[in-house]
């Protein structure tokens, strides 16, 4: 057991295996999953309940989601139905962290740009009106999420491509102890930028009590030197070496020879 992680193992042990969420792959296998490493890959097909199950223990640590929102101000039907099934082995207990989902990065940059236009549009009606100190001074109190953005981030998020943006973000916010969920990072990081999110991950894990648990589909985030990797099968939810997964298998061939590959689909 490694001594700088958090979550030793979980399970969800429902005794209902139908509707929705009991049947779902992942939910039914989850049975002592042990997890004790400082990262932690769940892989599988789509509808596998990778993301459900990552919600699921979010929810269980209360861990904040990008924004700062509660995770409870959300809609999280599946993972509210499986806590009282959820059972979490700690070796050391901590609430530190964020659960980190691509669908509510998008969600977040455009909050913050809808509040950055409101607030110009209403300072541009007050100009001619309002002394000008007096308008500065109103729009650097007026909102707090843009006065945090400036100081966490230090430029115009304005001023990055989306995936700058993702990247910048998770670096700022991966920056100590805790533990991070996140949900198929590699949304809109290219291949390069998904090195440079591994290259953060292992430095977080090498000079922090941190542990890092993820659900992918990039073959490349697979790859993370050390990582524990768990693949959803309608037989199991084993450990496997990311070599020997389909992902990386059918990626592999593809790129070697593309027209051969696709010939036999």
């Amino acid at each position: 057991m490694h001594r700088n992680t958090f979550i030793k193992s979980f399970s969800i042990d429902a005794e209902k295996t139908h509707p929705f969420p009991y049947n779902i792959l992942a939910v039914r296998l989850a049975k002592k999953i042990l997890i004790d490493n400082p990262v932690n890959i769940f892989i599988g097909d789509n509808g596998c309940g990778k993301s459900t199950l990552l919600e699921t223990l979010a929810l269980k640590l209360s861990l904040p989601l990008i924004g700062g929102k509660n995770i409870y101000q959300e809609s999280f039907e599946a993972a509210n139905l499986l806590q009282q099934y959820l059972e979490i082995d700690w070796s050391n207990n901590t609430y530190q962290g964020f659960f980190f989902r691509a669908e509510d990065f998008s969600h977040f940059i455009y909050q913050v740009e809808r509040q950055q236009t409101s607030l110009n549009s209403f300072l541009g009606e007050m100009r001619g009106e309002v002394k000008e100190d007096v308008l500065k001074s109103m729009g650097e109190g007026m909102n707090y999420q843009l006065r945090k953005m400036k100081k966490d981030y230090g430029e115009n998020m304005n001023a990055f491509s989306h995936g700058e943006a993702y990247l910048k973000i998770l670096q700022t916010r991966i920056n100590g102890k805790g533990i991070y969920l996140l949900d198929e990072p590699e949304a809109a990081l290219s291949p390069l930028k998904q090195l440079s999110l591994i290259s953060l991950i292992m430095d977080v894990t090498k000079n922090y009590k941190s542990q890092f648990i993820i659900a992918t589909h990039s073959p490349i985030i697979m790859g993370i030197p050390g990582a524990v990797l768990y693949e959803i099968r309608e037989d199991g939810m084993h450990k496997t070496d990311f070599r020997d997964t389909e992902h990386y298998t059918i990626t592999r061939s593809f790129l070697e020879n593309p027209e051969q590959f696709l010939r036999h689909l």
